[in-house]
């Protein structure tokens, strides 16, 4: 699996302690461009394979870290790099759109 689904209780461990880059997709299952744009979430995460961790956070069922980082509109894309925020991207992007933006940020 290239997209690691986390929870409030394993946020620290799995993304702000993590040696690569992560970039965390904060959802909801009820939101549109969420849904939209899961399919290229998960395409891109395969062309960054060891590089840098995938990780999808659902706001509904984990609000701690979600709230604790001002996630005011989904989906909200966060770049960490060694446990710091580097890059926010709210709304949603397309496959293209969205490998660039790693690229650019790892």
């Amino acid at each position: 699996m290239t997209v690691i689904y986390v929870k409030d209780a394993f946020f620290e461990r799995d993304v702000l302690q993590s040696k690569l880059p992560v970039v965390v997709d904060f959802y909801a299952d009820w939101c549109g461009p969420c849904t939209m744009m899961a399919p290229s979430f998960e395409e891109v995460s395969k062309d960054f394979a060891g590089k840098v961790t995938f990780a999808k956070v659902n706001v509904d069922e984990n609000p701690l870290h979600a709230g604790g980082l001002s996630i005011m509109s989904i989906p909200c894309l966060i770049l960490f790099r060694n446990g710091k925020e580097v890059s926010r991207q709210v709304g949603a992007m397309n496959k293209a759109t969205l490998k660039g933006w790693v690229t650019e940020h790892i």
